[in-house]
């Protein structure tokens, strides 16, 4: 597995995921980036720069050109090696898995050998340390790239892998809903997708920014969640000039997946509410924190609290 260790990283830190081929959500992401002021060393992307969308292979040289971090995501993987399928995850014969091969195809077809080099150059992971806090930045799951992981999926196994790969929080996405958990002494947070939006029936999609909670306490984090608007019309009509089907095209004007294969019970029931995601605050871990706590749930993401686990 390829590590990219970037060492102590200072000031804000902007993450995000999936671009999703959708050149406009990209452009206005550096757009944020840029009002910020946050740096090209200081964004981290956690990966499937290529998928649903109409500007594959221009959205590849948009970020290249950007100059910040990429995790390997299941599209990059797939694409660099000129897999069969998107490597995503999904069920045979489901309407996910039937929509990605039209999307797949266009894509390997667009993308040049170049930009095919890059991506099998990818690193799977990304760590970096913060204010004394170790974070690593994955796609979907710590052993598995193509795992979903979402808000209501296992407490006791994202904590299990927090602690496998030795780090206090885990970044993640591939899911494309945003979330933020304090699990016990550690975290996970889902950056959401920038490329589509989180099916809440908004047509903005989402990022996340960490940073420093004060001057005077720099050893801790707020990590806070922030809509991204696009032109959804001028992407939705690029896939139209793809030639794509309309599903995707349809979910960037609705806010509205075309399917819900993957979805937990949980992510099911909210689909069509509207996300409002608040800050997490992110401590450095104690020695003896997991002697005085059990493993509580402190979940932020569109809806209340996990009143149910779902154990995978």
């Amino acid at each position: 597995m390829t590590i990219l260790n970037l060492g102590n990283i200072d000031g804000p830190i902007l993450l995000f995921g999936g671009p999703y081929s959708n050149l406009q959500a990209t452009a206005a992401m550096r757009e944020v980036a840029e009002q910020h002021a946050i740096p090209p060393q200081n964004v981290i992307c956690n990966g499937d720069v290529v998928a649903y969308c109409g500007e594959p292979e221009e959205t590849v040289e948009y970020i290249r050109h950007w100059g910040i971090h990429v995790v390997m995501g299941n599209c990059e993987e797939s694409v660099g090696e000129m897999q069969d399928d998107c490597g995503c995850g999904f069920e045979a014969d489901t309407l996910c898995s039937l929509l990605s091969v039209e999307w797949y195809r266009y894509v390997s077809n667009q993308v040049s050998a170049q930009h095919r080099d890059w991506m099998r150059c990818l690193p799977r992971n990304i760590r970096f340390r913060s204010g004394g806090i170790q974070f690593t930045v994955i796609h979907g799951g710590v052993e598995n790239m193509s795992e979903f992981v979402f808000a209501s999926s296992n407490l006791h196994q994202k904590y299990q892998d927090a602690e496998s790969i030795e780090t206090d929080c885990v970044i993640g996405g591939h899911c494309g809903i945003p979330f933020g958990q304090k699990i016990d002494d550690r975290y996970w947070i889902n950056t959401g997708v920038i490329g589509m939006p989180a099916n809440d029936g908004c047509k903005n999609s989402w990022y996340a920014i960490l940073q420093p909670n004060s001057q005077t306490d720099s050893s801790s984090f707020n990590v806070s969640w922030h809509k991204l608007d696009f032109d959804n019309t001028a992407a939705a009509n690029a896939m139209k000039r793809a030639g794509l089907s309309s599903a995707y095209r349809e979910a960037l004007l609705t806010g509205i997946w075309p399917s819900m294969d993957i979805l937990p019970l949980q992510e099911k029931q909210q689909q069509g509410q509207p996300l409002s995601i608040p800050p997490l605050k992110i401590t450095p871990r104690t020695s003896d924190l997991s002697r005085l706590n059990e493993h509580t749930d402190h979940t932020v993401h569109g809806c209340q609290d996990n009143e149910a686990i779902t154990a995978r």
